[in-house]
């Protein structure tokens, strides 16, 4: 029987582990991880991530050939193959601060995986690397060896969250990169095997090492930029009276362009797109590009940009001053179907309207206030580092509290942001909302998914992303 390990029980281990249980019942899997409150999660009911489908998966095969445990020595000892899938938070100081990734957990595990190992292995790099990351781990595992025999493989995932399982079920294709030597491919047909027990052959592509690396980050760069440039539109789509979503449309059907990642919104968020892009500005300075960097730099500013043009479109409309004024958050994890908040654009947003002194009432139906708190309160990146390196108890951030009902959010609020494209935000009684709230009443959209005309036929002046202004917001133009 195949043996399998997983270093990292986060949002990438556990669901792929967990998919590949189920499609390979004659292979054991392990998932591994020093937080011993993470892995009792996964061992209860009520799971440490939420993403649709994951509790029936974890509940067919754990306890058969799916396994969590805390024990990570025991099972990198036995596995054939390791994935490791630690984090690799972007660097907050030294060199390549705020751009490069910090490698530590990467090079720990690596020297954990040469000290205890017997038998020889193939390594799996899971989490997003930088290109050339393989050679680093493979000169530490050769110098450790004492005669084992190992052989990286890069590995990446293209998962989104929210949708993770249903994309492990059917993945757009799975990526491989070896070395190409003997062993290499030997090395790359035996993981092969593993994912052609549900992933059809065409589908699974062979590459080499570097060519796996960069391809993820620039999947994700790719991506990002789609985004960034639909938003560049949305704000000349505002000065103009264009609709972004009638110019999204209309540019989407063109075969060559698609219409995937042209919504606009209020910014991209997620634990990858910023990371990535920075790690790629990162390897472009130091490979003597710094066109190629700059160009790359600009999909982070305009997101940047973007929540920026947000807070100061609710400030201007709401006679440039929030202060001591309750506006409801709807929405912080930074899309719908996932708790994740990782570079949510919401914690921008909701500290733009904190330095105007607003006062914050915040729901969302996934996430926690000690979440919502403790994100509030930390510095940038700090969220990629183990929860044990965060902080531990969030500084109350006094103007914001967290509610479980909507209702409550937004009862004598002055405005209303939607942070988060949840659907139940649309089928809330916007009547009896604003019945309950100060007058004028306001309702800024930051993910385009309400319908605006109803809303302006209750009351509201409306303000959506892209969208032609209200007459209101014209008169008070935000100022950047």
């Amino acid at each position: 029987m195949v043996k399998i390990c997983c270093i990292g029980a986060g949002y990438v281990g556990g669901p792929t582990m967990a998919v590949i249980a189920l499609k390979c019942p004659d292979v054991e899997v392990a998932v591994v991880d020093i937080s011993v409150p993470r892995i009792n999660a996964w061992n209860s009911d009520q799971l440490p991530i939420y993403e649709p489908g994951l509790d029936d998966v974890v509940k067919q095969c754990r306890g058969k050939n799916l396994f969590f445990s805390t024990d990570v020595e025991k099972h990198v000892r036995e596995a054939d193959i390791v994935f490791v899938s630690v984090n690799t938070p972007t660097k907050t100081r030294g060199l390549g601060a705020g751009k490069a990734a910090d490698l530590t957990y990467w090079e720990s595990a690596a020297r954990m995986i040469a000290d205890v190992s017997v038998s020889d292995k193939i390594v799996v790099e899971k989490s997003t690397v930088p290109v050339k990351t393989a050679e680093a781990i493979e000169k530490i595992l050769t110098h450790n060896s004492k005669g084992i025999k190992f052989q990286i493989l890069s590995n990446p995932e293209f998962l989104a969250e929210g949708t993770a399982i249903k994309d492990l079920f059917n993945p757009d294709r799975v990526l491989i990169g070896g070395r190409e030597t003997p062993e290499g491919f030997k090395a790359v047909q035996t993981l092969k095997d593993v994912y052609a027990h549900w992933v059809p052959e065409g589908q699974i592509i062979t590459t080499n090492l570097w060519s796996a690396e960069l391809s993820k980050l620039a999947a994700n760069a790719f991506l990002a930029q789609r985004i960034s440039s639909v938003n560049a539109m949305s704000a000349l789509c505002e000065a103009t009276g264009a609709d972004v979503t009638q110019v999204s449309y209309a540019v989407g059907t063109d075969s060559r362009i698609g219409p995937k990642f042209l919504n606009s919104s209020v910014g991209f968020g997620g634990s990858c797109f910023q990371k990535d892009i920075l790690n790629l500005v990162y390897i472009c300075e130091c490979n003597g590009l710094p066109e190629v960097a700059e160009y790359w730099k600009q999909v982070i500013k305009i997101n940047d940009y973007q929540k920026s043009r947000f807070v100061n479109r609710v400030v201007s409309s709401m006679f440039n001053s929030v202060s001591n004024k309750k506006i409801a958050v709807l929405g912080f994890a930074f899309k719908k179907d996932t708790g994740d908040t990782r570079e949510t654009p919401a914690i921008d947003v909701c500290k733009g309207l904190l330095e105007d002194k607003a006062r914050l009432s915040i729901y969302d139906p996934q996430v926690t206030e000690d979440q919502i708190q403790r994100d509030l309160s930390m510095n940038k990146f700090d969220w990629d580092h183990p929860l044990h390196l965060q902080p531990m108890s969030p500084t109350t951030v006094k103007q914001v509290s967290v509610t479980w009902d909507a209702y409550e959010a937004t009862k004598d609020a002055h405005g209303i942001c939607i942070m988060t494209e949840w659907d139940e935000f649309k089928n809330l009684d916007f009547q009896k909302i604003f019945d309950n709230m100060q007058k004028p009443a306001f309702v800024f959209d930051g993910r385009n998914i309400m319908n605006l005309q109803k809303l302006r036929e209750i009351g509201f002046i409306v303000y959506s992303i892209g969208k032609p202004l209200d007459d209101w917001l014209k008169d008070m133009p935000a100022v950047a």
